[in-house]
């Protein structure tokens, strides 16, 4: 991915035929397309990881 992540374990977790979610602790940081040959990149990590954490009262 990056010399800024060598060394550290990404989760990688198919989310459609060919497509993969790339994570790095609880924050997503992409799409892997297969088929494409191509690494779209979500905008902001950290809403990622807000959004998918459960809040409770």
């Amino acid at each position: 991915m990056s010399i800024v992540l060598a060394g550290q374990k990404l989760g990688l977790k198919e989310v459609d035929d060919g497509i993969w979610l790339v994570s790095f602790m609880h924050y997503d940081l992409g799409y892997i397309d297969l088929e494409q040959k191509t690494l779209q990149t979500i905008d902001n990590p950290l809403l990622s990881a807000t959004s998918n954490r459960n809040i409770r009262d």
